[in-house]
């Protein structure tokens, strides 16, 4: 079978169940490619009509809003020891520089950090949780929290669905070059945040120390 007439018998729901799931559990705090999901997911309802591209911006949408209530749950009921043991069990997403980055962003900019990190990885899967570890005020998480979900879940289907329907033609053409473009473009990505995220996780770090060395300064 052709890998096109394979793809058109995948249920619609399944797609729709996937993606709802996948979001929520990374807005939970687990950390799962829910954004690679969320764009591959919009790019196959934009080439396959039995996929609603609005059903399935709906789905994202609860599943970012939903996962990042229970997120918040969990993180104001374990606690700094839950980021703790967090940080055992995946060094490289919940380790001391990404949640010195983390805190610092909360501390600069308070709910709009939740509403915001939708839009960067590494904060998608803090938010929720890290908002119910500071104690910030239920509703004003709750505003950030739904109003992130809507703008980036929604938001990236319509763009994504948009893009596939016009680039149709263009990446049938040349879709080898669309692929080597498109992981250019995520390596360079990738090393730019990684990059800022040491540079901040090292800034924290320095003001964690001189908080701690101050009073002994003080007391000379």
């Amino acid at each position: 079978m052709h890998v096109q007439e394979w793809l058109e018998t995948i249920p619609a729901i399944s797609v729709y169940l996937l993606v709802g799931l996948v979001i929520g559990l990374e807005s939970l705090g687990i950390p799962l490619p829910g954004e690679i999901i969320l764009v591959s997911a919009a790019l196959l309802a934009s080439q396959h009509g039995h996929i609603d591209p609005v059903v399935l911006g709906l789905c994202a949408i609860a599943g970012a809003i939903v996962g990042d209530s229970i997120g918040y749950a969990i993180g104001r009921r374990g606690g700094k020891p839950l980021l703790e043991k967090l940080g055992r069990r995946f060094p490289k997403h919940f380790g001391p520089d990404q949640v010195a980055v983390a805190e610092r962003s909360f501390d600069r900019w308070g709910m709009w950090a939740v509403f915001f990190g939708r839009f960067v990885a590494l904060l998608r899967i803090f938010a929720g949780p890290l908002a119910g570890v500071l104690r910030m005020p239920y509703w004003h998480f709750l505003i950030a929290n739904v109003l992130g979900g809507i703008l980036w879940a929604g938001g990236t289907t319509a763009v994504i669905y948009t893009v596939g329907i016009v680039a149709e033609p263009w990446l049938k053409r040349f879709s080898w070059l669309a692929l080597l473009a498109a992981l250019l473009i995520g390596l360079v990505v990738t090393l730019v945040v990684r990059g800022r995220m040491k540079k901040a996780a090292a800034e924290a770090r320095e003001q964690a120390a001189a908080r701690v060395s101050a009073p002994a300064g003080a007391a000379d």
